[in-house]
């Protein structure tokens, strides 16, 4: 996720853990400097695995925390890589692939693996999130390791595009067929950033598709989580939902709320209309 000052996270994120005391520090303490051991180390980095629908399992290195929840492999990750495993010919196959707030960057894994044309995989500019992402993609046995068509940038939502553009001149092209949104509209205040960036990086044709996948982590508030899509029909999108997957369980434990909701993942499609596409 891409958002370096959340509102509202999820609640396994929430701390409530305020027990600062300033009595409680000695006075021959130097009260510029931190006692020792005052922070928490910072988690050391993890992996996730995914398998694929053809049994191959990819091992995905994550960040050990991060306020951008980059940490985790989100059910909408993996639901929409096994989306465009179901159908590359029809989804991503020889096709420009832009994914936003990427994290580890599965889904962008999977599509250059199915042969898409190239594909620019995002988050947040941060160097321990962009160099996670190459380690993904140099540790993948899928990939092509002596010709890549994946490459790993920083971007923040909304802001001028055209370094991911750039990656798109040695095939030609100067927009994105695809784009790939998963799991990332409980970042409500950034709804307005996301659609910009798809209005400024999808090429204007009927096949292009920004693909929007999501779960609900807390169901109290999807209505805030859908009106991204009245959003996008404010703005002349063309919306439709064309997937729905129950998950065996939640992807976190003791999550308040729906759990029938929890466990639900939805897939949707942003398309230009006919009259904006170009010949």
């Amino acid at each position: 996720m891409t958002d370096p000052n959340p509102p509202n996270p999820p609640p396994h994120k929430v701390d409530n853990d305020d027990d600062s005391d300033s009595s409680s520090v000695a006075s021959d303490l130097d009260l510029f400097a931190d006692p020792e051991n005052y922070y928490p180390p910072t988690p050391p980095p993890t992996t996730q695995q995914h398998t694929t629908l053809s049994g191959e399992t990819i091992t995905l290195h994550l960040v050990g925390h991060s306020p951008l929840e980059a940490h985790h492999l989100w059910n909408g990750a993996r639901v929409v890589s096994d989306f465009f495993e179901s159908s590359p010919s029809t989804t991503v196959s020889n096709r420009t692939v832009l994914e936003l707030g990427a994290g580890a960057g599965l889904p962008s894994i999977i599509t250059a693996s199915l042969g898409a044309k190239k594909v620019v995989v995002t988050d947040f500019p941060d160097p321990d999130l962009v160099s996670t992402m190459w380690k993904n993609i140099y540790s993948c046995h899928l990939l092509n390791q002596d010709e890549l068509n994946i490459a790993a940038d920083g971007y923040v939502w909304g802001a001028n595009p055209k370094h991911l553009i750039d990656h798109l001149k040695p095939v030609g092209e100067d927009r994105f067929d695809v784009l790939i949104l998963a799991d990332l509209l409980f970042r409500h205040s950034e709804h307005g950033n996301m659609l910009k960036t798809v209005r400024e990086t999808m090429k204007k044709s009927r096949e292009a598709k920004a693909y929007v996948v999501f779960c609900s982590y807390r169901p109290w508030l999807r209505h805030k989580d859908l009106a991204f899509f009245e959003l996008a029909k404010e703005q002349g999108f063309l919306v439709e939902q064309i997937l729905e997957k129950k998950m065996e369980r939640p992807l976190f434990e003791n999550d308040p709320g729906d759990e029938e909701v929890l466990k639900t993942v939805t897939g949707w499609i942003l398309r230009w209309p006919e009259e904006v596409c170009e010949e």
